[in-house]
């Protein structure tokens, strides 16, 4: 863990401007520094597979919730936050809710977003 001294030090020598404005290109290139893949498992529980810009494996983790289920079925569907509450009938700010972890879906949501997780070509045609 760097001290303060050494933080201010370092960061006395970087050129955010220039950080941030190659960054912008680098997306815009289709350049990514890490991706994470999330994967739903047989048994409901979701494979976190966090990958560097190179494809090496960084971390792996298993995960289970109801908040990882819903991660794993947007990540998987390929629909963005908005694309996917509205196919799934419910609001953005909700969607939002579940993917943080502050409010858990209801028993039919929670069926509807395991078999979105298992098969996310479903959701692209309700939306």
């Amino acid at each position: 863990m760097m001290t303060d001294a050494q933080l201010q030090a370092r960061d006395a020598q970087r050129d955010i401007g220039a950080e941030l404005l190659q960054a912008v290109r680098d997306l815009q290139a289709g350049r990514q520094g890490r991706k994470t893949v999330f994967e739903t498992l047989a048994d409901g529980s979701v494979r976190r597979t966090v990958m560097a810009a190179d494809g090496s494996v960084q971390t792996q983790d298993v995960l289970t919730g109801p908040q990882w289920q819903v991660l794993a079925a947007r990540s998987q569907s390929g629909l963005s936050q908005a694309q996917f509450a509205r196919a799934a009938g419910v609001s953005v700010r909700t969607l939002q809710e579940w993917e943080q972890g502050r409010k858990m879906p209801s028993g039919p949501a929670q069926s509807l977003l395991k078999l979105v997780s298992r098969h996310p070509e479903l959701l692209a045609e309700l939306g």
